[in-house]
Parts: structure tokens; sequence; C-alpha cells
């Protein structure tokens, strides 16, 4: 990422951080579109969202931009009063509890895709969505909070089986999906992608700290739903879901909807696509553990190169290395890849 770049991000996110402070429940079967939530969440914090969701040397500069003027990343982003959220409650009970989609659309009304209702009330299902929460609006302080802010006061309300809680979304929306279940594993059970998605473990899509990360690769799912037409989102498939084979995530499964192009998934696809999430993560610990091997020596090879570059005095070589190392391993190279950034400083 430039220098540029890098700002751009870091004067986005700090926009929206110094600008941000019980609900009408529908019943069983039934819709409501404009449903108002006032429960705060530790997990929407600017704070906790930029730890588990943006690189540590990302999350370093916004701290060192911040602390020149007094403040903090501690904070909510989202004035909750001003928001409204779309929830279908099924007919169905489970005796375990409701499962739980928080589904991020591309669209700005929060509405129910066509024919899923039906789906819901059968795998006992509750939906929630943010208002407001298109393609147009800023990923990082508006989306991602919105859908943790969701499922937070879902649960409040609602008895949800805490192994059936998924994160879903169409088209862009998948995409902020995506970032949600990797660096909420301890929330999100799985994910549902449809069409829309990204590779992982770059500067867009960072990894985040280790033991988030070997919680997603044990305990998430992640399910693509792509129509047999849309080929430019199939083809972005087949590199998100090889960029989480080769970094030993490998509860995958893709699903293409025949005869469609770029439309949001069938009645009968949320079904197959739930049914899969329904099923729960068996990883294979040996492969996740010989594949993870290669990928903790390749770091650590890249973190001594660093050093080494910082020792002799090379400081353009050795931030160029950590820049490098963060944009790849994101939170994995924490707290090594920060300690050798201050180094610099």
């Amino acid at each position: 990422m430039s220098a540029l770049a890098r700002s751009s991000l870091c004067s986005t996110i700090l926009a929206g951080i110094l600008s941000a402070a019980e609900a009408d429940a529908p019943a069983g079967g039934q819709s409501l579109s404009e449903v108002t939530f006032s429960r705060y969440s530790e997990s929407a914090d600017n704070e906790e969202r930029a730890r588990r969701l943006l690189s540590p040397l990302t999350v370093m500069r916004l701290e060192n931009e911040l602390a020149q003027s007094g403040r903090t990343l501690k904070g909510q982003p989202i004035k909750l009063g001003d928001e409204r959220f779309s929830i279908y409650l099924p007919s169905q009970h489970p005796a375990k509890g409701f499962g739980l989609l928080v589904f991020v659309p591309p669209w700005q009304d929060g509405r129910l895709p066509p024919g899923w209702s039906t789906v819901l009330d059968r795998h006992g299902t509750i939906f929630v969505s943010a208002l407001k929460s298109g393609n147009e609006e800023n990923v990082f302080n508006r989306r991602e909070p919105l859908a943790l802010l969701a499922a937070g006061n879902v649960m409040a309300l609602y008895p949800v089986d805490p192994e059936r809680i998924y994160i879903g979304g169409f088209s862009g929306g998948a995409r902020s999906a995506l970032r949600l279940a990797l660096g909420y594993p301890d929330l999100f059970r799985g994910a549902l992608l449809n069409a829309g998605s990204d590779p992982i473990g770059d500067r867009d899509i960072p990894l985040p700290p280790r033991e988030l990360f070997g919680r997603f690769l044990t305990s998430t799912q992640i399910v693509y739903v792509t129509g047999e037409r849309d080929a430019e989102h199939a083809t972005d498939d087949s590199l998100s879901l090889r960029s989480l084979h080769q970094w030993c995530m490998f509860n995958t499964d893709s699903q293409t909807e025949l005869r469609t192009g770029h439309v949001v998934a069938s009645a009968s696809s949320l079904s197959r696509a739930l049914g899969y999430l329904e099923e729960g993560a068996h990883p294979d610990t040996a492969k996740v553990a010989a594949c993870s091997s290669g990928i903790e020596a390749e770091l650590a090879q890249r973190l001594q190169s660093a050093e080494a570059l910082i020792n002799a005095g090379r400081r353009a070589d050795a931030e160029k290395q950590l820049r490098s190392i963060d944009e790849r391993f994101g939170g994995l190279a924490a707290p090594h890849s920060t300690e050798l950034a201050a180094r610099l400083h």
C-alpha cells in the first residue's frame, strides 16, 4: 500500500471515529422494517473493531494520529437512536434457540429478499439487516458496526443458539460479511457469501490476531453462492476460495445457482446454504496444522529479516519489509511487527 493510500485509509477511518453515542420486536412469522435498537456492544467499539479488522501497523498509525489531539480509538461510531433495522422472526421456535442470519445488503432499505421467509421459518432462523447500510456507505465506520450491533441486540431480545449465528450478504455486502466472519469467529459460526467475495490476507482484508485466526480455521464455515451466469463474481469466488485454502481454511463450500446471473440467492439456494452451515465445522486438524507450519516458518523468517535490517541501520529497507509483513500476515505478526516498528520511531 502506498503512503498516500495508507494516509487516505487512516483519514477515512478517523473521520468516522471523531463524528460519532427496547426494540419493537415482531411476533413470529412477522417482518418489521423500522425497528430501533438501544443496546451498544463492546464488539462494535472502534478500538475492538480496529484490533480485529485492521492490520497492527494501521492501528498503530491511527492511535498515534489520535493521540496528537488527545483522543483515543475507544468509542462507538453509531448513534443507535438514529438507526433503523429490518427483522424477520420465524414462526418456528427451535428448542435450542433461534438461528440468526445478520445480513449486510448492497441496497439501502434492509429488505428481506423474496422467498426467504419460508426458508427462515423452516430453519427457525431470525433475519436482521440494517437500513442505510448499502454499498455506498463506509464499511469500517458504518456497515460493519451496524451488523455487529444488530447481532448483539437480537441476541439480547430473543433466545438465540450461539452455534447458529451467521453473517451473510449479497454482492458488496458479502465482501463485508467475509471481513466480519474473519474478525469475529467467536461470534459468527459461518458466513453466506452471495455473489461477492475477496481474497484474505492482504491490505484490504488483513488477518486478525492469532487467537482469533486459529478459531476462524477451526470453528467457522464459509459457503459461496453465485449464479452460473455471473462470471465476474464466480471468478472472484475462485480467487477468494483459493486464498482461504492457502491460509489453511478448509471449512468451505461453493454452490452454483443454475441459469442465473448477478441476483440475490433464491429460496432453494438459501436453504442449501443454511443446511451446510448448520452441519457445523469439522476441521481436519492434522491438515490445518501441517498447512499452518509453513506459514509460521515464512513469518518467522521475514520477521528475522526485518530485525536484521533494523540492526544494520537500514531504516528504509526495514520499513518496507515491515509494511510487507503487515499486509500479508496482519494480526498473525503481532506483537512482533509493532515492536519492530516502534524501534524505527
